[in-house]
Protein backbone atom coordinates (compact mmCIF):
# COMPACT_ATOMS: atom_id res chain seq x y z
CA UNK A 1 0.00 0.00 0.00
CA UNK A 2 1.23 3.51 -0.80
CA UNK A 3 2.11 6.02 1.93
CA UNK A 4 -1.01 7.99 1.06
CA UNK A 5 -3.81 7.83 -1.48
CA UNK A 6 -2.73 8.95 -4.96
CA UNK A 7 -5.34 10.60 -7.19
CA UNK A 8 -5.39 11.07 -10.95
CA UNK A 9 -8.29 12.75 -12.75
CA UNK A 10 -9.57 10.47 -15.53
CA UNK A 11 -10.70 12.50 -18.55
CA UNK A 12 -11.44 12.33 -22.28
CA UNK A 13 -11.12 15.25 -24.72
CA UNK A 14 -14.61 14.72 -26.11
CA UNK A 15 -18.22 15.73 -25.31
CA UNK A 16 -18.17 13.27 -22.40
CA UNK A 17 -15.69 11.86 -19.95
CA UNK A 18 -17.12 8.46 -19.06
CA UNK A 19 -20.83 9.25 -18.66
CA UNK A 20 -22.92 9.08 -21.82
CA UNK A 21 -24.95 12.24 -22.49
CA UNK A 22 -23.33 14.12 -19.58
CA UNK A 23 -22.83 17.00 -22.04
CA UNK A 24 -26.63 17.47 -21.99
CA UNK A 25 -26.86 17.74 -18.18
CA UNK A 26 -27.73 21.21 -16.80
CA UNK A 27 -24.58 23.22 -16.12
CA UNK A 28 -22.15 20.90 -17.92
CA UNK A 29 -19.45 22.86 -19.80
CA UNK A 30 -17.85 20.16 -21.93
CA UNK A 31 -19.17 21.37 -25.27
CA UNK A 32 -17.74 24.82 -24.53
CA UNK A 33 -14.45 23.30 -23.35
CA UNK A 34 -13.93 21.52 -26.68
CA UNK A 35 -13.30 24.95 -28.21
CA UNK A 36 -11.94 26.87 -25.22
CA UNK A 37 -8.49 26.10 -23.80
CA UNK A 38 -9.16 28.42 -20.85
CA UNK A 39 -11.83 26.07 -19.47
CA UNK A 40 -9.41 23.14 -19.54
CA UNK A 41 -6.77 25.30 -17.86
CA UNK A 42 -9.26 26.24 -15.14
CA UNK A 43 -9.95 22.53 -14.57
CA UNK A 44 -6.22 21.76 -14.35
CA UNK A 45 -5.72 24.52 -11.78
CA UNK A 46 -8.61 23.14 -9.72
CA UNK A 47 -7.00 19.69 -9.73
CA UNK A 48 -3.67 21.19 -8.74
CA UNK A 49 -5.38 23.05 -5.90
CA UNK A 50 -6.70 19.65 -4.84
CA UNK A 51 -3.11 18.29 -4.91
CA UNK A 52 -3.97 15.63 -7.51
CA UNK A 53 -0.94 13.74 -8.80
CA UNK A 54 -2.10 14.42 -12.30
CA UNK A 55 -4.76 14.30 -14.94
CA UNK A 56 -4.95 11.53 -17.44
CA UNK A 57 -6.66 11.49 -20.82
CA UNK A 58 -8.09 8.29 -22.20
CA UNK A 59 -8.48 8.32 -25.97
CA UNK A 60 -10.77 6.89 -28.62
CA UNK A 61 -9.01 7.30 -31.97
CA UNK A 62 -11.33 6.53 -34.83
CA UNK A 63 -14.94 6.08 -33.75
CA UNK A 64 -17.03 3.44 -31.97
CA UNK A 65 -18.41 1.55 -34.98
CA UNK A 66 -19.13 -1.99 -33.78
CA UNK A 67 -22.74 -1.57 -32.67
CA UNK A 68 -25.04 -2.29 -35.63
CA UNK A 69 -21.77 -2.24 -37.62
CA UNK A 70 -22.21 1.53 -37.78
CA UNK A 71 -20.84 4.81 -36.41
CA UNK A 72 -24.29 6.40 -36.29
CA UNK A 73 -25.21 5.93 -32.61
CA UNK A 74 -21.80 7.11 -31.40
CA UNK A 75 -22.13 10.24 -33.55
CA UNK A 76 -25.82 10.80 -32.74
CA UNK A 77 -25.27 10.81 -28.97
CA UNK A 78 -21.74 12.23 -28.82
CA UNK A 79 -20.27 9.00 -27.42
CA UNK A 80 -16.61 10.01 -27.45
CA UNK A 81 -17.15 11.72 -30.79
CA UNK A 82 -15.65 14.02 -31.70
CA UNK A 83 -12.56 12.81 -29.85
CA UNK A 84 -9.96 15.56 -29.93
CA UNK A 85 -6.24 14.88 -29.64
CA UNK A 86 -5.32 14.89 -25.93
CA UNK A 87 -1.57 15.30 -26.52
CA UNK A 88 -2.05 18.68 -28.18
CA UNK A 89 -3.94 19.83 -25.08
CA UNK A 90 -1.18 18.84 -22.65
CA UNK A 91 1.06 21.76 -23.61
CA UNK A 92 -1.67 24.28 -22.75
CA UNK A 93 -2.26 22.60 -19.40
CA UNK A 94 1.46 22.51 -18.65
CA UNK A 95 1.54 26.28 -19.12
CA UNK A 96 -1.29 26.75 -16.59
CA UNK A 97 0.15 24.57 -13.80
CA UNK A 98 3.43 23.99 -11.98
CA UNK A 99 3.12 20.59 -10.26
CA UNK A 100 0.25 18.70 -11.86
CA UNK A 101 1.23 15.61 -13.82
CA UNK A 102 -0.07 15.41 -17.39
CA UNK A 103 -0.70 12.03 -19.01
CA UNK A 104 -2.26 10.91 -22.27
CA UNK A 105 -3.10 7.66 -23.98
CA UNK A 106 -1.18 7.00 -27.17
CA UNK A 107 -1.68 3.75 -29.04
CA UNK A 108 1.18 1.62 -30.26
CA UNK A 109 -0.98 0.87 -33.29
CA UNK A 110 -1.36 4.53 -34.31
CA UNK A 111 2.15 5.89 -33.81
CA UNK A 112 5.73 4.89 -34.46
CA UNK A 113 8.00 4.68 -31.38
CA UNK A 114 10.10 7.66 -32.54
CA UNK A 115 6.96 9.81 -32.87
CA UNK A 116 5.77 9.09 -29.33
CA UNK A 117 9.24 9.66 -27.87
CA UNK A 118 9.41 12.98 -29.71
CA UNK A 119 5.90 14.27 -28.94
CA UNK A 120 5.71 13.30 -25.28
CA UNK A 121 9.39 14.00 -24.72
CA UNK A 122 8.99 17.56 -25.99
CA UNK A 123 6.20 18.30 -23.50
CA UNK A 124 8.03 16.43 -20.74
CA UNK A 125 11.12 18.58 -21.27
CA UNK A 126 9.12 21.82 -21.54
CA UNK A 127 7.18 21.07 -18.34
CA UNK A 128 10.19 20.11 -16.25
CA UNK A 129 9.33 16.41 -16.14
CA UNK A 130 5.56 16.28 -15.63
CA UNK A 131 4.37 13.99 -18.43
CA UNK A 132 3.08 10.43 -18.45
CA UNK A 133 2.15 7.98 -21.20
CA UNK A 134 -0.66 5.44 -20.95
CA UNK A 135 0.50 2.63 -23.23
CA UNK A 136 -2.31 0.86 -25.11
CA UNK A 137 -1.94 -1.63 -27.93
CA UNK A 138 -5.00 -0.33 -29.76
CA UNK A 139 -7.97 -2.71 -29.60
CA UNK A 140 -10.57 -0.47 -31.28
CA UNK A 141 -11.61 -1.48 -34.77
CA UNK A 142 -12.37 2.16 -35.59
CA UNK A 143 -8.76 3.14 -34.98
CA UNK A 144 -7.43 0.54 -37.40
CA UNK A 145 -10.04 1.34 -40.05
CA UNK A 146 -9.29 5.05 -39.80
CA UNK A 147 -5.59 4.46 -40.43
CA UNK A 148 -5.96 1.67 -42.95
CA UNK A 149 -4.20 -0.81 -40.67
CA UNK A 150 -4.66 -4.54 -40.33
CA UNK A 151 -5.72 -5.40 -36.77
CA UNK A 152 -3.57 -8.04 -35.12
CA UNK A 153 -5.12 -10.50 -32.70
CA UNK A 154 -5.00 -9.80 -28.98
CA UNK A 155 -1.77 -11.52 -27.92
CA UNK A 156 0.06 -10.63 -31.12
CA UNK A 157 -0.57 -6.93 -30.43
CA UNK A 158 1.26 -7.35 -27.14
CA UNK A 159 4.17 -9.14 -28.86
CA UNK A 160 4.49 -6.13 -31.14
CA UNK A 161 4.16 -3.74 -28.20
CA UNK A 162 7.04 -5.45 -26.37
CA UNK A 163 9.33 -4.65 -29.27
CA UNK A 164 7.82 -1.17 -29.47
CA UNK A 165 8.92 -0.48 -25.89
CA UNK A 166 12.38 -1.86 -26.65
CA UNK A 167 12.77 0.82 -29.32
CA UNK A 168 11.44 3.55 -27.03
CA UNK A 169 13.90 2.62 -24.29
CA UNK A 170 16.78 2.65 -26.72
CA UNK A 171 15.79 6.17 -27.77
CA UNK A 172 15.31 7.35 -24.18
CA UNK A 173 18.72 5.94 -23.20
CA UNK A 174 20.62 7.20 -26.23
CA UNK A 175 21.38 10.59 -24.63
CA UNK A 176 23.81 9.92 -21.79
CA UNK A 177 24.33 12.13 -18.71
CA UNK A 178 26.53 15.11 -19.52
CA UNK A 179 25.81 14.93 -23.24
CA UNK A 180 24.41 18.47 -23.35
CA UNK A 181 27.31 20.89 -22.73
CA UNK A 182 25.83 24.08 -24.27
CA UNK A 183 29.26 25.77 -24.39
CA UNK A 184 28.57 29.17 -25.95
CA UNK A 185 32.21 30.19 -26.04
CA UNK A 186 33.30 27.05 -27.88
CA UNK A 187 30.13 26.85 -29.95
CA UNK A 188 29.53 23.25 -28.86
CA UNK A 189 26.00 22.23 -27.98
CA UNK A 190 26.42 18.51 -27.29
CA UNK A 191 29.10 15.85 -27.07
CA UNK A 192 28.40 13.35 -29.88
CA UNK A 193 30.33 10.66 -28.01
CA UNK A 194 27.56 10.74 -25.41
CA UNK A 195 24.69 10.61 -27.90
CA UNK A 196 24.33 7.03 -29.12
CA UNK A 197 23.10 6.23 -32.62
CA UNK A 198 20.70 3.32 -32.29
CA UNK A 199 20.32 0.71 -35.00
CA UNK A 200 17.23 -1.36 -34.32
CA UNK A 201 16.12 -3.94 -36.88
CA UNK A 202 13.45 -6.21 -35.46
CA UNK A 203 10.40 -8.23 -36.43
CA UNK A 204 8.03 -5.26 -36.34
CA UNK A 205 10.19 -2.12 -36.29
CA UNK A 206 13.26 -0.64 -37.87
CA UNK A 207 14.75 2.52 -36.38
CA UNK A 208 18.16 4.03 -37.10
CA UNK A 209 18.63 7.39 -35.40
CA UNK A 210 19.32 9.17 -32.11
CA UNK A 211 16.76 10.45 -29.63
CA UNK A 212 14.96 13.51 -31.03
CA UNK A 213 14.74 15.16 -27.58
CA UNK A 214 16.97 15.45 -24.51
CA UNK A 215 15.85 13.74 -21.30
CA UNK A 216 13.69 15.71 -18.88
CA UNK A 217 14.45 15.93 -15.13
CA UNK A 218 12.49 12.69 -14.63
CA UNK A 219 14.38 10.92 -17.43
CA UNK A 220 11.40 9.93 -19.55
CA UNK A 221 7.60 10.05 -19.16
CA UNK A 222 5.99 8.02 -16.39
CA UNK A 223 4.60 4.83 -17.93
CA UNK A 224 1.02 3.75 -17.27
CA UNK A 225 -0.70 0.66 -18.61
CA UNK A 226 -4.14 -0.90 -18.29
CA UNK A 227 -3.86 -4.51 -19.44
CA UNK A 228 -6.30 -6.79 -17.60
CA UNK A 229 -5.87 -10.07 -19.47
CA UNK A 230 -3.10 -12.51 -18.62
CA UNK A 231 -1.02 -11.34 -21.56
CA UNK A 232 -1.79 -7.72 -20.74
CA UNK A 233 -0.55 -8.20 -17.18
CA UNK A 234 2.67 -9.76 -18.46
CA UNK A 235 3.21 -6.62 -20.51
CA UNK A 236 2.31 -4.36 -17.57
CA UNK A 237 4.80 -5.85 -15.12
CA UNK A 238 7.54 -5.59 -17.76
CA UNK A 239 6.99 -1.95 -18.66
CA UNK A 240 4.62 0.02 -16.42
CA UNK A 241 5.33 2.23 -13.43
CA UNK A 242 1.62 2.30 -12.53
CA UNK A 243 -1.23 0.06 -13.74
CA UNK A 244 -4.75 1.41 -14.23
CA UNK A 245 -7.57 -1.05 -13.71
CA UNK A 246 -11.35 -0.97 -13.97
CA UNK A 247 -12.95 -3.49 -11.62
CA UNK A 248 -16.65 -3.56 -10.67
CA UNK A 249 -16.20 -4.12 -6.93
CA UNK A 250 -13.71 -4.72 -4.12
CA UNK A 251 -13.65 -8.47 -4.78
CA UNK A 252 -12.59 -7.78 -8.37
CA UNK A 253 -9.96 -5.30 -7.18
CA UNK A 254 -8.46 -7.87 -4.81
CA UNK A 255 -8.48 -10.56 -7.47
CA UNK A 256 -6.79 -8.26 -9.98
CA UNK A 257 -4.14 -7.24 -7.43
CA UNK A 258 -3.36 -10.88 -6.62
CA UNK A 259 -3.12 -11.80 -10.30
CA UNK A 260 -0.80 -8.88 -11.04
CA UNK A 261 1.45 -9.75 -8.10
CA UNK A 262 1.60 -13.34 -9.34
CA UNK A 263 2.50 -12.19 -12.87
CA UNK A 264 5.23 -9.93 -11.46
CA UNK A 265 6.68 -12.73 -9.36
CA UNK A 266 6.69 -15.08 -12.33
CA UNK A 267 8.55 -12.49 -14.40
CA UNK A 268 10.99 -11.63 -11.62
CA UNK A 269 9.72 -8.02 -11.59
CA UNK A 270 8.41 -5.69 -8.90
CA UNK A 271 4.64 -5.31 -8.79
CA UNK A 272 3.62 -1.91 -10.19
CA UNK A 273 1.32 0.32 -8.15
CA UNK A 274 -2.35 -0.15 -9.03
CA UNK A 275 -4.78 2.73 -9.51
CA UNK A 276 -8.43 1.67 -9.60
CA UNK A 277 -11.09 3.62 -11.47
CA UNK A 278 -13.91 5.14 -9.41
CA UNK A 279 -16.71 7.65 -10.01
CA UNK A 280 -17.54 9.71 -6.89
CA UNK A 281 -20.97 11.35 -6.79
CA UNK A 282 -21.12 13.87 -3.96
CA UNK A 283 -24.20 15.50 -2.44
CA UNK A 284 -25.02 17.60 0.59
CA UNK A 285 -26.97 14.58 1.83
CA UNK A 286 -26.92 10.94 0.78
CA UNK A 287 -30.38 11.42 -0.71
CA UNK A 288 -29.15 14.31 -2.85
CA UNK A 289 -26.18 12.29 -4.08
CA UNK A 290 -28.40 9.33 -4.99
CA UNK A 291 -30.78 11.66 -6.82
CA UNK A 292 -27.82 12.92 -8.88
CA UNK A 293 -26.95 9.33 -9.79
CA UNK A 294 -30.57 8.52 -10.67
CA UNK A 295 -30.76 11.57 -12.94
CA UNK A 296 -27.65 10.44 -14.81
CA UNK A 297 -28.97 6.88 -15.24
CA UNK A 298 -32.40 8.07 -16.36
CA UNK A 299 -30.84 10.14 -19.15
CA UNK A 300 -28.87 7.22 -20.65
CA UNK A 301 -30.08 6.11 -24.12
CA UNK A 302 -29.62 2.35 -24.28
CA UNK A 303 -28.36 2.50 -27.88
CA UNK A 304 -25.65 4.95 -26.85
CA UNK A 305 -24.61 2.65 -24.00
CA UNK A 306 -24.50 -0.35 -26.34
CA UNK A 307 -22.49 1.61 -28.91
CA UNK A 308 -19.84 2.24 -26.30
CA UNK A 309 -19.92 -1.27 -24.87
CA UNK A 310 -19.73 -2.86 -28.33
CA UNK A 311 -16.77 -0.70 -29.31
CA UNK A 312 -14.78 -1.56 -26.19
CA UNK A 313 -15.60 -5.25 -26.08
CA UNK A 314 -15.21 -5.77 -29.81
CA UNK A 315 -18.65 -7.42 -30.06
CA UNK A 316 -21.74 -6.16 -31.87
CA UNK A 317 -24.46 -6.53 -29.23
CA UNK A 318 -27.23 -5.44 -31.61
CA UNK A 319 -30.15 -7.87 -31.66
CA UNK A 320 -29.09 -9.72 -28.52
CA UNK A 321 -31.53 -10.25 -25.66
CA UNK A 322 -30.85 -7.37 -23.25
CA UNK A 323 -32.27 -9.20 -20.25
CA UNK A 324 -30.24 -12.40 -20.47
CA UNK A 325 -26.94 -12.79 -18.56
CA UNK A 326 -23.91 -11.62 -20.48
CA UNK A 327 -22.15 -14.85 -21.42
CA UNK A 328 -18.43 -15.31 -21.83
CA UNK A 329 -17.93 -14.19 -25.42
CA UNK A 330 -14.66 -14.69 -27.23
CA UNK A 331 -13.27 -11.31 -28.28
CA UNK A 332 -10.06 -9.98 -29.75
CA UNK A 333 -10.66 -6.61 -28.10
CA UNK A 334 -10.59 -6.06 -24.33
CA UNK A 335 -10.60 -9.60 -22.99
CA UNK A 336 -9.85 -8.68 -19.38
CA UNK A 337 -12.79 -6.29 -19.20
CA UNK A 338 -15.15 -8.81 -20.74
CA UNK A 339 -14.25 -11.40 -18.11
CA UNK A 340 -14.53 -8.88 -15.27
CA UNK A 341 -18.07 -7.87 -16.15
CA UNK A 342 -19.62 -10.98 -17.68
CA UNK A 343 -19.85 -12.63 -14.28
CA UNK A 344 -18.99 -10.66 -11.16
CA UNK A 345 -17.64 -12.96 -8.43
CA UNK A 346 -20.00 -13.25 -5.50
CA UNK A 347 -22.97 -11.74 -7.35
CA UNK A 348 -25.49 -13.08 -9.81
CA UNK A 349 -24.36 -12.67 -13.44
CA UNK A 350 -25.27 -9.28 -14.87
CA UNK A 351 -27.60 -9.02 -17.83
CA UNK A 352 -26.50 -7.32 -21.02
CA UNK A 353 -28.79 -4.37 -20.18
CA UNK A 354 -27.22 -3.98 -16.72
CA UNK A 355 -23.71 -4.10 -18.11
CA UNK A 356 -24.59 -1.63 -20.87
CA UNK A 357 -26.01 0.85 -18.33
CA UNK A 358 -22.92 0.49 -16.14
CA UNK A 359 -20.79 1.07 -19.21
CA UNK A 360 -22.75 4.11 -20.27
CA UNK A 361 -22.56 5.54 -16.78
CA UNK A 362 -18.89 5.03 -15.97
CA UNK A 363 -17.37 2.38 -18.28
CA UNK A 364 -17.87 -0.13 -15.48
CA UNK A 365 -16.17 1.84 -12.72
CA UNK A 366 -17.95 1.61 -9.36
CA UNK A 367 -19.74 4.70 -8.07
CA UNK A 368 -19.02 5.99 -4.58
CA UNK A 369 -22.20 7.88 -3.73
CA UNK A 370 -22.96 9.99 -0.68
CA UNK A 371 -21.98 12.95 1.42
CA UNK A 372 -18.37 14.18 1.34
CA UNK A 373 -17.70 12.26 4.56
CA UNK A 374 -19.21 9.05 3.19
CA UNK A 375 -17.23 9.30 -0.05
CA UNK A 376 -13.95 9.99 1.78
CA UNK A 377 -14.52 7.15 4.24
CA UNK A 378 -15.33 4.66 1.47
CA UNK A 379 -12.27 5.68 -0.53
CA UNK A 380 -10.08 5.15 2.53
CA UNK A 381 -11.73 1.80 3.27
CA UNK A 382 -11.15 0.48 -0.26
CA UNK A 383 -7.57 1.79 -0.27
CA UNK A 384 -6.77 -0.01 2.97
CA UNK A 385 -8.64 -3.20 2.08
CA UNK A 386 -7.14 -3.62 -1.40
CA UNK A 387 -3.69 -2.13 -0.75
CA UNK A 388 -4.01 -0.14 -3.98
CA UNK A 389 -1.89 2.87 -4.89
CA UNK A 390 -4.87 5.14 -5.37
CA UNK A 391 -7.61 6.03 -7.82
CA UNK A 392 -8.42 7.23 -11.29
CA UNK A 393 -11.27 9.59 -10.47
CA UNK A 394 -13.71 10.21 -13.31
CA UNK A 395 -16.14 13.14 -13.05
CA UNK A 396 -19.74 13.28 -14.19
CA UNK A 397 -21.00 16.82 -14.82
CA UNK A 398 -18.13 19.15 -15.75
CA UNK A 399 -16.66 21.01 -14.06
CA UNK A 400 -18.90 21.08 -10.97
CA UNK A 401 -18.30 17.44 -10.00
CA UNK A 402 -14.54 18.08 -9.97
CA UNK A 403 -14.90 21.26 -7.94
CA UNK A 404 -17.24 19.55 -5.46
CA UNK A 405 -14.74 16.72 -4.95
CA UNK A 406 -11.75 19.05 -4.52
CA UNK A 407 -13.53 21.46 -2.17
CA UNK A 408 -15.51 18.93 -0.12
CA UNK A 409 -13.87 15.49 -0.20
CA UNK A 410 -10.16 16.33 -0.44
CA UNK A 411 -10.10 18.32 2.87
CA UNK A 412 -11.58 15.31 4.70
CA UNK A 413 -8.97 12.95 3.23
CA UNK A 414 -6.27 15.43 4.27
CA UNK A 415 -7.71 15.78 7.77
CA UNK A 416 -7.76 11.99 8.09
CA UNK A 417 -4.05 11.89 7.23
CA UNK A 418 -4.41 9.72 4.11
CA UNK A 419 -3.81 12.40 1.47
CA UNK A 420 -1.06 14.95 0.89
CA UNK A 421 -1.37 18.60 1.84
CA UNK A 422 1.59 19.66 -0.32
CA UNK A 423 3.37 18.21 -3.33
CA UNK A 424 6.49 16.21 -2.52
CA UNK A 425 8.46 17.19 -5.62
CA UNK A 426 8.39 18.93 -8.97
CA UNK A 427 8.24 15.97 -11.36
CA UNK A 428 5.37 13.57 -11.98
CA UNK A 429 7.61 10.66 -10.97
CA UNK A 430 8.53 12.31 -7.65
CA UNK A 431 4.95 13.14 -6.72
CA UNK A 432 3.84 9.61 -7.54
CA UNK A 433 6.53 8.33 -5.17
CA UNK A 434 8.34 6.46 -7.95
Amino acid sequence: MSKHIHLVSFLINSPINHTVLSWAQPGDNRLDALGDIALWQDLARTLERGRFDGLFFADTPGVFDRYRDSHEDAVRYGVCWPCMDPVVLLSALAAATTHLGLAATMSTSSYQPWTIVRQLGTIDYLSGGRVGWNIVTGHLRGEHRALGLQQLDHDRRYDRADEYMEVCRKLWNSVQPGAIVADRAAGIYADPDKVEFIDHRGEFFSCQTVSPVPPSPQGHPVLFQAGSSGRGQQFAVSHADVVFSIQPNVAGMKRFSANLAEAAQAAGKRTPGISFGIQPIVGGTEEEARRKLADLVEALPIDACLARLSGTMGVDFAGMDLDQPLAEIETQASQGLMKAFANIAGDKPLTLREVAVRWGLAVGKPQIVGTPEQVADEMERIWRETGCYGYNVTPTVMASSVTDFVDQVVPILQRNGVYRTEYEGTTFRENLGL
